[in-house]
């Protein structure tokens, strides 16, 4: 399993900003005000990402009063980062969209629906940087000059 690309979230959210444009032109009259609850459990869920990278690279760098990591956590976290930072630039992608349909949009409700999109929109990114930290923060780290071993093959 490789690192995240930035090009594959980038895809995603594009894709899913076209989405939710065209779904919230042809339908925006038949819904009813956006809720705020989305934006707050994606941000929840940022912090709890957010959170977990800066303890789990503390316990796999063994800064002091730090138990040691189980590499099966560890493991558990890279896929939950991996799957974090793909939602949560589908969910950026479409709250982009939508918040973009919205400012163009010149009626009252659109602006009265302004906030919680942005809410969502600010929410999906950290949802996207806490999970690109987490899997960051899962790699072993390189061991220093003294311990490396040389490199028979070079002769």
């Amino acid at each position: 399993m490789g690192p995240t690309r930035p090009a594959t979230l980038v895809v995603f959210g594009l894709g899913a900003a076209a989405l939710a444009w065209l779904l919230i032109s042809v339908s925006y009259r038949y819904i009813p005000g956006l809720p705020w609850l989305p934006a707050a459990t994606i941000g929840g869920l940022a912090a709890l990402e957010a959170y977990a990278a800066a303890n789990t690279r503390a316990r796999i760098h063994r800064r002091p009063g730090r138990d040691p990591v189980d590499p099966l956590t560890v493991a558990r976290f890279v896929v939950l980062a991996k799957a974090s930072s793909l939602a949560g630039a589908i969910f950026a992608g479409f709250y982009a969209g939508l918040t973009g349909w919205l400012v163009v949009e010149p009626t009252r409700a659109a602006s009265n629906d302004v906030p919680a999109a942005s809410a969502g929109l600010i929410a999906s990114l950290g949802l996207v940087a806490a999970a690109l930290w987490l899997e960051r923060s899962c790699r072993v780290p390189e061991p220093p000059d003294e311990e490396k071993q040389p490199d028979d093959r070079r002769a």
